[in-house]
C-alpha cells in the first residue's frame, strides 16, 4: 500500500505494511494534522484508535512510520529524539511500526512545529 506524505511544497513516498495498524491507517486516509517536532521525529494526532501490537518497538529505524497509541499519533522518525542514546532512534514509548518512507529523508528537517502535514493514498 503506497502513500504520499506532504508538507507545503515537500513530499515523500512511503509504503504501508499490511499490519492491523497499517490497515486501519490506510483505510482512514486522507489524513492531515499540525506537525509537532520532538527531536528528529514529526508527529500529530490522527482519528485512529489502535492498540499496542505484540511486536511494538521501543527502538525504530530512520524512515520508519509509527503509530503511538498513548497519543493516537502518526509518527515519522528520521533521527535521534531527546530520549535517544547515541545514534539510536527512541520514541517516547513503544510504537507500532506500520510503514516506511522509501526515499531521501533530508527535507523532513524542514517541517516545523505547526506546519500542516497531509497523508493520502498514492
Amino acid at each position: 500500500m503506497k502513500i504520499t506524505i506532504k508538507s507545503g511544497p515537500l513530499s515523500w513516498q512511503a509504503a504501508i505494511s499490511a499490519t492491523p495498524t497499517g490497515k486501519l491507517i490506510y483505510q482512514s486516509l486522507p489524513l492531515q494534522g499540525a506537525a509537532s517536532r520532538w527531536g528528529d521525529e514529526i508527529y500529530f494526532t490522527i482519528p485512529v484508535d489502535a492498540e499496542l501490537e505484540a511486536d511494538a518497538s521501543e527502538l525504530v529505524s530512520m524512515g520508519d512510520l509509527g503509530y503511538w497509541p498513548s497519543g493516537k499519533a502518526f509518527c515519522i522518525f528520521f533521527g535521534p529524539t531527546p530520549l535517544s542514546l547515541g545514534n539510536e532512534i527512541r520514541p517516547a514509548s513503544a510504537v507500532n511500526v506500520f510503514g516506511r518512507i522509501e526515499e531521501d529523508l533530508s527535507d523532513l528537517n524542514k517541517v516545523k512545529d505547526g506546519d500542516v502535514v497531509i497523508i493520502e493514498k498514492s
